[in-house]
Parts: structure tokens; C-alpha cells; sequence
């Protein structure tokens, strides 16, 4: 679980408990935050989880647009971001976190099925057409979208890391059952997660193109990742915790939002082409990794639709 929507203790404990600690991140949160660093894990935590939740209107708008979302995702990489999510969610009611650890699950969960129904409607709408969407090259400036989605990485939404796990223990004492089972499914969202990025990056390459896909999504599913990552890694251990037991227990949320974040900047090199303007969403990635495959007409997701 994401380290700075952690409980440190029951809700009987009172604010006594956390001496130097900030009352409002203990009032909110029952968090013992006691410094500058564990401030900013719980600030960047809380930024993190809104790139998350607004990353997929972005999608929703051009799926829309376009009509063409059936092409554009694969539907493995849906199911996978669908499964990594109903874990998170799972894994929060098994862990007995905080309630907005759960609704923010529950929201996680909900937007996955709505981008699902929006993918299987427009699958069932254009099953009859028989010309596939292409595209051609002119020799005008053209531009192609990234070509993962975060998680998740990837668009069914985020990147995004399970916002549950157990509770950490001083030192290295062992993990308790209730703590192996969290990490258990930790591990599996995470590898969901990862793995959801393969069928995407496949039809992204197969179809020579990202259109249809919102890079808003990914560039709110990687910032979140990199907040969440942050959030993490500045937490300050409890009293008496190793910090190698720290990042044990964290490791699987750690991989799942630090990790995928490296392996979409990879692919969004590979996917951000040469272009004479660039609209702004681009331009930090087109500055990075300039010219790594042909450009597209930018008409042509109006014309597509």
C-alpha cells in the first residue's frame, strides 16, 4: 500500500501517540507524519492519486471522437488493467485500510469498466465495416501517440499502484500471514500491470500508429507513477524498522509504478516522431527523443472518424 495512506496503529490511538507529528495528516490519515519528508510522501501521495483518477477523461473524449477505441487498445491490455485493479481492490478490504485507500480502489475499478464498455461498444458498432483504418504517408509533418498505456500502467488507468498492502513491522521480524497475503497480492497486480503492457505495445507496432489513443492518459499514468514512487521512497521507516524491511514490504509497489514508468518512457521514445509544431503535450517527450519513427497526417483522426 502506498506508504503515505498507511495506518500506523488502530483508531484508538490518539494524537498523543505522534509527538512533533502534523495533526491534520494525523486527523485524516492516522498517519504519524514528524517531518518534512514524511509531509511530502503524504502531499505527493495525495497529487499522485488525482493524476490517476483524471487520467482517463482524456481517453473517454477521443474514444468518443474517434470511434475507433476497438482498434486502438487491445482488449488484453484491458482485461490485464481490469485484473490489476479488482486486486488492489480486493487487497485493501483484506489489508483493512483506510477509506479513502477503498474508494479510491472502488473508482479505480469503476472507470476500468467503463472503458471496457466503451471498447466493447464500439467493437460491436464497427464489427461490420470492412475497410481498416490506415494510414498514409504524405511527407507532411505527421505525429504518432506513444504507444503504452500506463497501468497501467497504461490506461486502464495508472500505472497506478495498489493503494494496499500490511502493515510494516520494526526491524526484520518476519512477515505475518496477514502481511504475506498483501504482499501476494501486491505482486500479482504488479505483474498484471507489467504484463498488460505487451498486447498494447503489439498493436500499436501492428497497426503502425497510436490513433485513437489519448497521450494525456499516459502522461497523467506516468506522473502518477513517479509521484507514487516518491510519495514511497521519502517516507521515513517507522521507529525501530530497517529500512532494508521498509523497502521489502513496499517492493512490489515500488516495481509496479517505478518500474512501469521506465519501461513507458522507453516506449514513448520509440512512438514520438520528428514534427515541425508539436501541440505542448508533446514537447517534453519530442525534446527527450526526437525522430524515432515516421510521422502522421494530423488530420488524420478527424478524417478516421
Amino acid at each position: 500500500m502506498p506508504v503515505h495512506l498507511q495506518m500506523i496503529g488502530s483508531l484508538s490511538m490518539n494524537f498523543s501517540d505522534c509527538p512533533n507529528g502534523s495533526q491534520w495528516v494525523w486527523e485524516i490519515f492516522h498517519e504519524c507524519a514528524q517531518d518534512g519528508w514524511d509531509i511530502s510522501s503524504v502531499v505527493l501521495g495525495l497529487l499522485s492519486i488525482f493524476c490517476f483518477a483524471a487520467a482517463s477523461f482524456p481517453q473517454y473524449y477521443l474514444a468518443c471522437k474517434t470511434g475507433i477505441m476497438d482498434q486502438a487498445l487491445s482488449v488484453y491490455f484491458l482485461l490485464g488493467w481490469l485484473g490489476g485493479d479488482s486486486l488492489n481492490l480486493i487487497g485493501s478490504f483484506l489489508a483493512d485500510q483506510l477509506p479513502l485507500q477503498v474508494y479510491t480502489a472502488i473508482y479505480y475499478v469503476l472507470a476500468d469498466l467503463l472503458m471496457m464498455s466503451l471498447y466493447l461498444y464500439y467493437k460491436v458498432k464497427n464489427q461490420n465495416r470492412t475497410c481498416k483504418f490506415q494510414l498514409t504517408n504524405t511527407g507532411q509533418g505527421k505525429q504518432t501517440l506513444p504507444s503504452s498505456l500506463p497501468g497501467d500502467d497504461t490506461a486502464s488507468f495508472r500505472g497506478r499502484m495498489l493503494l494496499s498492502s500490511a502493515e510494516d513491522r520494526p526491524g526484520w521480524e518476519p512477515f505475518t500471514q496477514q502481511e504475506i497475503i498483501g504482499f501476494i497480492i501486491g505482486s500479482v497486480s504488479s505483474v498484471l500491470y507489467l504484463l498488460s503492457r505487451v498486447p498494447q505495445i503489439y498493436t500499436n507496432f501492428k497497426r503502425k500508429s497510436t490513433v485513437g489513443i489519448s497521450y494525456s492518459l499516459f502522461a497523467l499514468v506516468m506522473l502518477g507513477n513517479t509521484l507514487y514512487g516518491l510519495s514511497v521512497l521519502l517516507k521515513n521507516p517507522d521507529w525501530g524498522q530497517a529500512e532494508g524491511s521498509y523497502v521489502i514490504h513496499h517492493l512490489p509497489w515500488l516495481i509496479g509504478s517505478l518500474g512501469v514508468l521506465a519501461l513507458d518512457i522507453i516506449v514513448s521514445c520509440f512512438c514520438l516522431p520528428r514534427h515541425p509544431h508539436p501541440q505542448p503535450e508533446f514537447t517534453f517527450f519530442l525534446r527527450f527523443c526526437r525522430g524515432k519513427i515516421p510521422c502522421r497526417d494530423e488530420n488524420s483522426v478527424d478524417n478516421a472518424s
